[in-house]
């Protein structure tokens, strides 16, 4: 029989035993990888002006975007390898050292570069993060956690244009990066401090996989880079085929980047991670065309178009933390209710983003965002608990599957946005079509990840 200490989802019991700490290590961590990519997208175009590198403007972002799902997916070897204490400190000096690559570049490919090691860094610090969630925090805890890891996610948002607009002038940018550089100081310091040190395992390393994600992660930016709408087609379905093919390889041994039963879409894992990608995918669209469409269609400047795409970060956060505290027999459904909620969103975005009214569109973008809050925590809990000794992995993963999901996302909106005509400049009849078909076409991609959800949400595997 459960003790009332097993079943305390207060907030009191979540920072007891000296976890409000490491839980303050924890976000930071996922502070510098979610500020960093929202606050930098804010000064991209000053960094283009002074350093005459337009030509190679996107590359900086794509970079980044490649750094950071390559260390997402190894995040958990790396911290089994290396010990969890000695892979943070790794990865917030290599963080540290592209910021300092990126805020001394003379010219845009320099910047590529401090943004690729930048990307790295991050990535196996947020990886990292996830990793720690089940050796921290009891089960009981992994929802709460995953709202608060959302929460910074909100704050971000919310900070992100200011901070960017505050740096954007003259050659203040470089400044920025070196802020980013001492606030990596500081995680290497406070995981000093916090983390206890802990030996490696003696794992082999699963270089089948490691290959199969390197070339999965090059086609991803490769497609992102590419001009040509049917090359990049192409190149993103070869991308997840490698993906696809990573995750369903088994492991020989310990060591895997993946749990053992992440291909196998019967189980909580496999299901888990298809709701993950798949609903990350689908939701992109609106994260990377919503802005300019708002611009265009309704005349929102580009701070309140910024603000405006950022309701659905906000809508995750506040569902997220509505319902962290919620007790085991909440959890399937509240997994199940978040899967539709994001199916409704975009069918919402989907019929009033050409036309208004503007508090609808703002609305439907919400709900999208409380969809993710709803379940997101949840799930996470579950495909941890599923995977057992392999929860450190299959926490690690969950953060590789979504960011994943996110870059193949992007790639497939771009896709559509350009058959539109959107590659040609923002005009009005571009934006009209492409504010229909952005959405109408995303939301099969989103039944497809509610039915993983529904799976993960039913009562079996509670």
């Amino acid at each position: 029989m459960a003790t009332s200490v097993d079943t305390d989802t207060s907030w009191g019991d979540f920072l007891a035993d000296g976890r409000a700490a490491r839980v303050a290590l924890i976000c930071l961590g996922v502070w510098l990888n979610a500020a960093d990519s929202l606050v930098t997208t804010t000064v991209m175009p000053s960094i283009g002006r002074q350093l005459g590198g337009y030509a190679y403007f996107s590359w900086a972002t794509a970079a980044y975007m490649v750094g950071a799902i390559l260390s997402g997916a190894t995040a958990a070897g790396l911290s089994a390898r290396m010990g969890l204490r000695r892979a943070m400190v790794a990865a917030g000096l290599l963080t540290a050292v592209g910021c300092a690559m990126s805020a001394l570049a003379p010219g845009m490919l320099p910047l590529v570069a401090g943004r690729l090691v930048q990307g790295l860094g991050a990535g196996w610090i947020v990886g990292a993060c996830y990793a720690a969630l089940g050796s921290i925090f009891p089960a009981r805890h992994l929802a709460r956690a995953f709202g608060l890891m959302t929460a910074v996610w909100g704050v971000a948002t919310v900070l992100g244009p200011m901070v960017g607009a505050a740096f954007a002038g003259g050659g203040a940018w470089r400044w920025l990066f070196w802020a980013f550089a001492a606030q990596c100081f500081l995680f290497v310091a406070a995981a000093l401090w916090l983390l206890p040190e802990d030996a490696p395992a003696a794992q082999r390393a699963p270089w089948t996989q490691l290959a199969l994600v390197l070339a999965g992660v090059g086609l991803l930016g490769a497609a992102d880079l590419t001009g040509r709408v049917t090359l990049a087609l192409v190149l993103c379905v070869v991308s997840l085929v490698a993906f696809i093919a990573a995750v369903r390889l088994p492991p020989r041994g310990e060591g895997g980047l993946f749990p053992r039963a992440a291909g196998d879409l019967t189980t909580v894992i496999g299901a888990g991670y298809l709701s993950y990608f798949a609903l990350a995918a689908a939701a992109m669209g609106f994260s990377v065309y919503g802005p300019a469409l708002l611009q265009k269609l309704f005349g929102l400047s580009p701070l309140q178009a910024g603000y405006a795409a950022g309701l659905e970060s906000m809508g995750w956060t506040v569902a997220a933390l509505a319902v962290a505290g919620r007790r085991d027999a909440w959890h399937g459904p509240m997994i199940r209710l978040g899967g539709v909620c994001i199916v409704v969103g975009l069918a919402w975005l989907a019929l009033v983003m050409r036309t208004g009214p503007v508090p609808s569109i703002l609305s439907a973008g919400t709900l999208l965002g409380a969809g993710f809050g709803l379940s997101s925590g949840f799930t996470g809990r579950r495909v941890i608990a599923a995977a057992g000794p392999e929860g450190e992995v299959a926490s690690a993963g969950i953060n590789a599957v979504r960011q994943v999901g996110n870059a193949a996302g992007a790639c497939l909106a771009g896709i559509v946005a350009n058959l539109v005509g959107f590659s040609a400049g923002v005009s009005q009849s571009a934006a009209q079509t492409s504010a229909f078909w952005l959405f109408a076409l995303a939301v099969p991609l989103a039944v497809v990840g509610a039915l993983g959800a529904w799976r993960v949400g039913a009562p079996r595997f509670a």
